[in-house]
Parts: C-alpha cells; sequence; structure tokens
C-alpha cells in the first residue's frame, strides 16, 4: 500500500466520521433509562419464572420446600 492510498483512505474516513449524526444528551440519557429499566424488568420476570419452576420441580419431587 503507497503513502497516497494511505493518506486517501484517511480522508475518507474523515469525511465519513463528519456525517455521523450523534444523538443529544437527552437522548443518551433517555435510551440509557430504558436500557436500565428493561434489564431490571427482565432480572425479575426471570427470578419470578425461576421460583414458579423451582415450585413446582419440589412438589413433584415430593423434596421440603
Amino acid at each position: 500500500m503507497n503513502k497516497s492510498t494511505v493518506l486517501t483512505f484517511i480522508d475518507q474516513v474523515k469525511q465519513e466520521a463528519a456525517k455521523v449524526i450523534w444523538p443529544t444528551k437527552k437522548e443518551t440519557v433517555t435510551s440509557t433509562i430504558m436500557v436500565v429499566v428493561m434489564v431490571i424488568l427482565s432480572s425479575l420476570f426471570f427470578l419470578l419464572m425461576d421460583s414458579i419452576i423451582n415450585y413446582l420441580v419440589q412438589i413433584m419431587l415430593k423434596v421440603g420446600i
């Protein structure tokens, strides 16, 4: 790869990077909060499902809960 090819590539990368539209601070905070809330809700859901399945298995095996 010669020097002009590398410089052309770097120039193209700069041009493409200039086209990026970054989210605003408000959009970033809102998205982050939504992700955290969904992770918490999913965790609670799977905890509940795991507890129910564990309870049913314990009953089927007639082992004390």
